[in-house]
């Protein structure tokens, strides 16, 4: 006897910036805000790194 999986498969919660907010719950919208300051987070530590590199670059090629 084989198993299958009929249930849809949920997906992850995101957010979608526009999108309309009045059908969620406070505690959908806490989500979405914790979802979004991680999302920042992530975003100016990638915004750090690339500054990094580019200053580097821009120090070796000013020896030059």
């Amino acid at each position: 006897m084989a198993f299958f999986d009929d249930e849809p498969k949920k997906k992850p919660k995101t957010h979608e910036v526009g999108q309309d907010l009045s059908a969620l719950s406070v505690a959908e919208l806490q989500d979405r805000v914790e979802i979004l300051r991680t999302e920042i987070a992530r975003i100016e530590a990638e915004l750090t790194a690339k500054g990094s590199t580019k200053n580097a670059a821009e120090a070796l090629f000013r020896r030059s």
